[in-house]
């Protein structure tokens, strides 16, 4: 048998590749020797700010040293489509830290240092998910993420439901992680390799002698990735957990947590199982229809906010589904490449769903409750937000002008360009059922009066740069989408092979 992992290229190799995730790796450390340092409790903006200095030097880092490509005995790539997933997941919770930041100010009994350390190391595991060029090395990364975010999603610690979704998410995340891991066996079984280029190479051949056994590999990853993403039907776990989890937390989850699971998903089913393509695509075409069904039409019937946001979550996982199980890597113009779509669409979600998660937060905590009706009136309370919010909730419902109807139009033609008409037409009627609920909070934004004893909203300077920011690149993408397409489409996706 071989293995990817040879001692001998492991040791001469240019683990200079490496430096972005071991300079976050060390800084987290850092971190949480400073919190212990100065004390348990207290108020730490300090570490969040240092937080975000580290995850921008760690940005920076990856620009420098991801561009040219390389590996690391193969089991460690960098290439282009590492360096862009990276950079999204680092920004992305570079914002969610921001959050953070205002929500651990209104609640003192949060550790600081331990909060803050957990969502460096999570994002790390994300970095090794994205880079994993190796089956083993694609589970460390992906439970490094997943321990972190159990411990994230159970840090209201005296909070019942907080309890109650960590426990669901921590046994049915374990059982997920199994289900990877038994398909995982099946393909080391039949190849004597842990590498997904050399598993790639040799699939092709003993496809024809073993499908039963390929395709019992495929149905179990995709049932593992599909709880990482909260795809249908593997989505049970995500309305409690994001109810229960703090509400940066949950924001974590919906954007930067599922944008990992969709970079891995790319890296493992288009290149290891690349060459069975049409084995396993009509499968996952039904999940993304499934997904986009359910998620919209479940979220109709939410009044806590964060609940909707979950389902908002679900079906917007469908839509990014659409693509991968449309177009196969390498075919088509480059327009219509399924991992611009992906990227595209993930750059314009983490603004659109960062930016509505900054102002539920802010409205949720200064309310002290997370139903819908926390929004009423906030026209009157503080009109930018309201503004702000109604912009991100236009793009997530698809609406012109924004980056979400840009992405969604992408998809939308590329599925078409695909063949798959039916499948574009569920997006568009699921897309149509998602105005529905959007519009439930603009309504109560606008529509219905503050009540008297409520003061004008506050809103620190921090948030307000954060919503601002989402803003802008909301609103710009939409304008002027080919200002990242146009990069998107110049780069080389995966030419480390």
């Amino acid at each position: 048998m071989t293995s990817a992992i040879d001692g001998l290229s492991a040791f001469n190799a240019d683990w200079s590749l490496m430096t972005p995730e071991i300079v976050l790796a060390v800084l987290a450390l850092v971190i949480f020797t400073i919190d212990f340092m100065t004390g348990v409790h207290g108020k730490k903006p300090f570490l969040g700010r240092l937080s975000i200095v580290t995850l921008l030097i760690t940005a920076v880092l990856v620009l420098f040293t991801n561009s040219s490509g390389g590996s690391i005995a193969h089991i460690f790539v960098v290439d282009s489509f590492a360096m862009v997933f990276k950079l999204i997941i680092l920004l992305g919770v570079a914002l969610v830290i921001g959050i953070s930041m205002y929500y651990l100010d209104k609640n003192e009994d949060v550790y600081q240092g331990e909060y803050y350390s957990l969502m460096l190391f999570a994002t790390l595991g994300a970095m090794l998910m994205v880079s994993s060029a190796d089956l083993i090395t694609l589970f460390v990364g992906l439970e490094i993420l997943s321990i972190s975010s159990y411990c994230l999603a159970a840090f209201k610690k005296h909070n019942r439901k907080s309890t109650e979704g960590a426990i669901k998410y921590v046994v049915l995340g374990g059982t997920a992680s199994a289900f990877i891991l038994y398909g995982m066996s099946f393909l080391y079984g039949l190849t004597g390799t842990t590498s997904i280029v050399e598993i790639s190479g040799a699939l092709g051949n003993l496809y024809a002698d073993y499908p039963f056994v390929i395709i019992m590999s495929i149905l179990f990853m995709l049932a593992g990735f599909g709880f990482k993403i909260s795809a249908v039907p593997f989505h049970m776990w995500a309305p409690d957990v994001y109810e229960g989890a703090p509400t940066p937390v949950t924001a974590f989850l919906s954007v930067v947590s599922k944008l990992a699971g969709f970079a891995i998903i790319i890296r493992v089913f288009f290149v290891t199982f690349g060459g069975v393509y049409d084995e396993w695509k009509f499968v996952l075409a039904i999940i993304a229809a499934i997904t986009m069904i359910v998620g919209s039409l479940v979220a109709l019937t939410q009044k806590n906010v964060k609940r909707l946001m979950a389902y908002s979550g679900v079906a917007q996982a469908g839509y990014l589904l659409v693509p991968l199980a449309t177009l196969p890597l390498g075919t088509g113009t480059p327009v219509f490449n399924p991992i611009n779509m992906v990227a595209f669409y993930g750059i314009a979600y983490v603004a659109m769903t960062l930016g509505a998660f900054a102002i539920i937060t802010l409205v949720t905590e200064e309310s002290k409750k997370e139903d819908i009706t926390a929004f009423t009136g906030l026209w009157q309370r503080s009109p930018y937000m309201a503004v702000a919010m109604s912009i991100f909730l236009f793009s997530l419902a698809g609406l012109p002008i924004t980056a979400g109807f840009v992405g969604k139009a992408y998809i939308f033609v590329g599925a078409i360009s695909g063949g798959a008409l039916w499948l574009a037409a569920i997006m568009f009627a699921a897309s149509i059922v998602s105005f529905y609920y959007y519009f439930g909070i603009v309504k109560q934004m606008f529509m219905r009066d503050a009540e008297a004893e409520e003061k004008e909203l506050k809103v620190p300077v921090f948030l307000s740069s954060i919503v601002t920011i989402t803003v802008a690149v909301t609103v710009i993408l939409g304008f002027f989408p080919g200002v990242i397409m146009n990069w998107l489409r110049s780069l080389v996706w995966m030419g480390w092979f």
